[in-house]
């Protein structure tokens, strides 16, 4: 689930309700999965109000670049959803 939720951020910054949406489950697995990726210096976490947002933190990493590119593009599952759509983070 973790490779996932690296490709979909791929994408764009997501708040965690995009991600329960997307990977269809709840909002505490989601942010476990989260929280690890964080310690593992993979992801940031920006919060907007009440809402956390997450978003890519590889910058200082180019070996991840590659395997990046090997990672199946999410860009349909990602654009299907939006804040907008699932009402929350306003």
């Amino acid at each position: 689930m973790r490779l996932t939720i690296l490709s979909l951020l791929q994408e764009r910054e997501l708040c965690v309700y995009e991600l329960v949406e997307i990977l269809q489950t709840s909002q505490p697995n989601v942010s476990q999965h989260m929280r690890k990726l964080k310690d593992g210096g993979l992801v940031k976490e920006a919060k907007k109000g009440q809402w956390v947002f997450y978003s890519l933190n590889i910058g200082d990493k180019p070996y991840l670049h590659e395997l990046f590119q090997h990672l199946p593009s999410k860009k349909k599952e990602v654009d299907a959803v939006s804040c907008e759509k699932l009402n929350c983070c306003d």
